[in-house]
């Protein structure tokens, strides 16, 4: 029978405000691309631009702008715009709102496809030259590929929940074990309890479960079904991104308990960034989606630290 996963959140109605909805293309027209921007407050020193990418199962909104009642400073978007930060998140194609028409299964390589055409599209429109660009999980992946296609676009890159070569993963040699479903079809499906999954699979008790509820809801309002490329990839075709082609100052965050990468697989990862403006952070008390933990504002935290960095006056 299915876990009763009540949030005690009565009432509770996904919307996102305050934002501004924007669309561009890829493929000639073919591939319609989702953005949702939330412009730097007014009234704060403007800081840069963060461009967020989210994972393999959920789209851009429920992971960066989910408002939860009670829980201050819910949606990351909101927090960063507040301290002068332009923000921007897109719906990778199979994703949210983002075309899902074509027969292929969205994969790593295809989604930092889609993040040259977002920065095409947010660069001539941003009030500055080059973007601060976070990503989680495999958004991570895709972050660090396209920093490596197209340094000139990223000034600071920050990898949440990132794995090299996947070697001493727990999360991914359990998820091995269904590769045959993996690579039997372009997306798979996902409910509740999948969610909930993402958080207990580790180290439970790391998020609340109203926190969760929540974000469940946010995902499944947009999406019953995730692309299955990211797992191919992440399952069998790792190492995707060569740190040596990395130019941007980097930080690699990792939550202390998440099992999509070992500390050791992380670390010789960090050691090839060619780049010595770099960081490695462990994050305590941190599973995975860690906007979505308890301890979201040490995450918080530790990103904005990263991207306020000052200039270097030698090197």
């Amino acid at each position: 029978m299915p876990t009763d996963h009540s949030s005690g959140l009565p009432g509770f109605d996904v919307r996102w405000s305050g934002g501004q909805e924007h669309w561009t293309t890829r493929l000639n027209g073919e591939v319609d691309l989702f953005l949702w921007h939330k412009p730097a407050a007014a009234d704060v020193p403007f800081r840069g631009t963060i461009l967020f990418v989210h994972g393999s199962s959920m789209a851009s909104q429920p992971t960066f702008d989910l408002s939860v009642p009670g829980r201050p400073d819910s949606s990351a978007m909101d927090w960063f715009r507040a301290r002068g930060f332009d923000t921007w998140t897109m719906d990778n194609e199979g994703y949210g709102r983002s075309s899902k028409h074509r027969n292929i299964n969205f994969d790593i390589a295809n989604g930092a496809d889609d993040l040259a055409a977002a920065t095409e599209y947010i660069l001539p429109r941003a009030r500055s030259q080059q973007l601060m660009l976070y990503g989680i999980s495999s958004g991570a992946l895709k972050a660090a590929l396209f920093a490596q296609r197209h340094p000139g676009r990223v000034a600071r890159l920050a990898l949440d929940a990132f794995v090299w070569t996947g070697e001493g993963s727990p999360t991914l040699a359990k998820r091995r074990e269904r590769m045959a479903e993996w690579t039997g079809s372009n997306r798979r499906n996902i409910d509740r309890d999948f969610v909930y999954s993402i958080f207990n699979r580790d180290h439970p008790g790391t998020a609340e479960d109203r926190v969760i509820d929540a974000f469940a809801q946010a995902i499944l309002t947009l999406d019953n079904s995730m692309p299955t490329g990211t797992y191919v990839d992440m399952c069998a075709k790792l190492p995707v991104v060569d740190p040596a082609k990395i130019q941007a100052a980097t930080i690699v965050m990792r939550g202390e308990h998440d099992g999509i990468a070992s500390i050791e697989d992380l670390i010789a990862f960090f050691l090839k960034l060619p780049n010595q403006d770099k960081q490695f952070s462990v994050m305590r008390g941190i599973s995975h989606a860690s906007f979505q933990q308890k301890n979201y504002y040490n995450v918080y935290h530790i990103l904005h630290a990263f991207f306020t960095e000052p200039a270097q006056v030698y090197g």
